[in-house]
């Protein structure tokens, strides 16, 4: 059994150890059986007060998945999975249930796309084995061999037994959608940009309001110094802000974004909303002994819950390894069974015993608390008790060019643990929040120390306007 001691000596390297007591940076790869299936794999979970000039009283929300996407990842890239729910939830109401579910379906579908092989006269029609066959642009997408195209419906209520309603497209009426494939290389896709935002799409909600939507491969916006951090915390806690790489640098992510009215997301209710995501497969599920494109396995029952996020890090390095599994298949209202991770978390003490930092000595730890379970009284609290994401549509969005990326504690209002925006430093303010930077001196006696990974994030790494997030690495580049 470890005894954990006061003032053990050595103070090297415990930043992500700090970290893992609080809900802090993403969730790639959170818990044992999601690495089964990278698809539903929820990595990252945004939520903030859009900022694009003239997009006052709107709500931007993004939820990403299928992690560490190599820009090279061909001949089949990173499509989604048909056999799955993706959705994204909104409680507005504070009793950490879900009001307002948006539930994504994606289906691949394939042309078959055929060469004429053979000597003259002799000739056979070959199914080709790549996803392309010839450059594409954003009108003119024939050199596809597969297309994947999704649908939303917004449920209102429980997100099995609600009202649903699908989305439409604002222009043309239409309820499926493009969704543009991954960026294979300049040569296939000369003009990925133009290519993918003629893919962005202006919709038209169930009470007529209109917001954005785009879903599609981006540079995954998470910034961490995640190699050394798991290599026994290798790295320097009070270093240069911006001392270290980031490791995902070159990875790219699959993101669902939709920029929503905020009072339709409120819905009357006060200004407060939280919302998480999650995806969902079919109960059981059985291999084919002779599967097709179409169908390489066989799925049917009820869905179930394997994948779930919203404050980021808190599967990953909060909640205790036998728990995670039974966390991602679980809701917001049902979170008093983890609520022991919280109050007295186990790794700021490790911490303490491993590299002689002075773990906070206040239990049960109320300012994580507020943080996590409940929201900050007076900022984003809503009454509701869960992990949620919790943002406060009433206070207006910062600028860009002001936007603190340490958020609340850097001074900024509209940023982490107020929802959260691509710019916001989350590692680092994890990190001096679990230290308790708002805690007195008595009960965290380490606690105003200036903490960080060393990987260096801010708003202006990022677009100025809807989606926000950069484009994809190409699988190629230009030679």
């Amino acid at each position: 059994m470890l005894t954990v001691r006061h003032g053990a000596a050595g103070a090297g390297g415990f930043a992500l150890l700090a970290a893992l007591a609080l809900p802090a940076p993403s969730s790639h790869r959170e818990a044992p059986f999601v690495t089964e299936t990278p698809k539903v794999d929820a990595t990252d979970f945004y939520l903030f007060n859009s900022y694009e000039p003239g997009r006052d009283g709107y709500v931007t929300l993004i939820a990403n998945y299928l992690p560490l996407q190599a820009a090279y990842g061909g001949p089949n890239y990173f499509a989604l999975d048909p056999n799955a729910l993706y959705e994204i939830h909104v409680d507005n109401d504070g009793d950490a249930q879900e009001d307002l579910t948006f539930s994504f379906r994606f289906t691949n579908n394939l042309k078959d796309l055929a060469l004429a092989v053979g000597n003259p006269g002799q000739e056979k029609s070959i199914s080709i084995p790549l996803i392309n066959a010839a450059p594409i642009d954003a009108t003119n997408t024939g050199g596809l061999n597969v297309g994947e195209t999704y649908t939303l419906n917004v449920i209102e209520g429980n997100r099995r037994t609600g009202k649903a309603t699908p989305v439409v497209n604002a222009k043309s009426g239409a309820t499926t959608f493009e969704r543009p494939v991954d960026n294979i290389g300049t040569k296939s896709i000369p003009d990925y940009a133009g290519y993918a935002a003629a893919r962005t799409y202006d919709i038209q909600l169930p009470d007529g309001s209109l917001g954005r939507m785009f879903v599609g491969q981006r540079d995954d916006p998470f910034v961490v110094n995640l190699g050394e951090a798991f290599d026994l915390v290798n790295l320097d806690p009070l270093g240069a802000v911006d001392g270290a790489e980031d490791v995902i640098a070159d990875a790219n992510v699959t993101s669902l974004i939709l920029e929503l009215p905020a009072r339709y997301l409120t819905g009357g209710n006060g200004s407060v909303i939280g919302g998480w995501t999650t995806a969902s497969l079919r109960q059981e599920g059985k291999l084919k002994d002779k599967p097709t494109f179409a169908e390489p396995e066989g799925r049917k029952g009820k869905w179930m819950q394997v994948s779930r996020l919203s404050s980021p890090l808190v599967n990953e390095l909060v909640i205790g390894l036998k728990d995670k599994d039974k966390f991602n298949a679980s809701e917001p209202k049902d979170d008093a069974q983890f609520l022991d991770y919280v109050t007295h978390p186990a790794l700021p003490e490790l911490l303490e015993a491993l590299f002689g930092v002075r773990a906070p000595n206040l239990f049960p730890r109320s300012d994580l608390v507020s943080v996590f379970v409940t929201g900050v009284a007076g900022l984003n609290a809503n009454g509701g008790v869960g992990e949620m994401l919790r943002l406060n549509t009433a206070i207006a969005a910062t600028p860009k060019a002001l936007q603190s990326n340490l958020g609340v504690i850097g001074g900024d209002l509209a940023g982490y643990p107020n929802g959260r925006r691509l710019g916001d430093d989350v590692v680092d303010i994890s990190l001096r929040a679990v230290m308790g930077v708002l805690l007195n001196a008595t009960d965290a006696p380490d606690g105003q120390l200036p903490y960080t990974d060393g990987a260096y994030v801010d708003a202006t790494q990022f677009g100025d306007a809807f989606p926000y997030v950069n484009l994809p690495f190409p699988g190629a580049p230009k030679s």
